[in-house]
């Protein structure tokens, strides 16, 4: 189907309404010979000529005169179509699909959400909960917050804030196995792996001594409250961040150790394709999460 010169058109509706090329040209903004080109390419595809025009004055024909009330109609809709998105602009509406890691999206982002709603009744969130890390692009996500050092990406990222990571251990695999006093001994220990956060652990000591440390034990799994039963029943040590070790923290059931030697803090970071254009929506729900969790 070939679609209408739409273009033409409207230029059309502007030599009719200033029954003149010079004046329509000047109205919007365009050059009196891509005026001209414009009506005549019409004319052409129309098959009628739609001026009658003299070296002193410029009428509508009997076939153009019908034809320019259409041409104003179809300028008249296009206009209030641009209003229209306009309105929906300043009043953010539609669905945003947002990915977050599980246990975080459920304990810190899903009752943020439900304020977000409240005050934005025409936005939908469509959450997807996973701590496997999505390709938003791929899967059309509008955005995604991670808990990671970034890679370098074609991705906008910005860092809300940073979030302390842990190592833990029973009571009880301490009485066993002893406390370790410096990070390299760790790798004597048996570490239950958060495959979230992978690569070998590593730890910024006294005076800036920094020590690496691969260990091996009987669990490792990529979702971090998964550990949380085997370290509680002595089974291992490991590292988790706060929002996931916090409650078994403070109710005693596991002991953080070598505080000298903490984990390196993980950011939490807000990220959104690399288009800088994006729906009112979607800048809204970033502005929002931007601002309740960036502390």
């Amino acid at each position: 189907m070939r679609l209408p010169d739409f273009e033409a058109w409207a230029i059309f509706a502007a030599v009719a309404e200033h029954r003149s090329f010079s004046g329509a040209a000047d109205a919007i903004g365009l050059s009196k010979a891509t005026v001209s080109k414009a009506v005549s390419r019409l004319e052409a595809h129309l098959g009628v000529s739609l001026f009658h025009r003299t070296s002193r004055r410029l009428a509508l024909t009997e076939a153009g005169g019908p034809l320019a009330d259409h041409a104003a109609r179809i300028v008249a809709e296009a206009q209030a179509a641009e209003e229209a998105a306009r309105i929906g602009a300043s009043v953010p509406s539609g669905r945003v699909r947002l990915a977050a890691p599980m246990t975080f999206g459920v304990k810190n982002v899903a009752p943020l959400l439900a304020d977000f709603l409240s005050e934005h009744p025409q936005i939908e969130i469509d959450l997807h909960l996973s701590d496997a890390r999505v390709d938003i692009v791929a899967e059309g996500f509008d955005v995604a917050l991670r808990i990671a050092d970034l890679p370098d990406s074609s991705l906008r990222a910005r860092r809300l804030c940073t979030i302390a990571a842990h190592l833990v251990a029973a009571p009880s695999y301490l009485a066993v196995h002893g406390t370790p006093t410096h990070a390299a001994q760790l790798g004597e220990h048996r570490l239950l792996g958060y495959s979230n956060i992978p690569g070998p652990w590593r730890f910024r000591g006294p005076e800036g001594a920094e020590v690496s440390v691969r260990g091996a034990g009987p669990l490792a799994a990529n979702s971090g409250e998964a550990l949380i039963p085997a370290v509680e029943a002595g089974l291992g040590i490991t590292r988790l961040p706060s929002f996931i070790i916090g409650e078994a923290l403070a109710a005693g059931r596991v002991v953080e150790i070598l505080r000298d030697w903490a984990p390196a803090p993980i950011g939490l970071h807000l990220l959104t394709p690399p288009s800088a254009l994006r729906p009112a929506r979607v800048d809204a729900l970033i502005a929002f999460l931007t601002a309740r969790l960036r502390d």
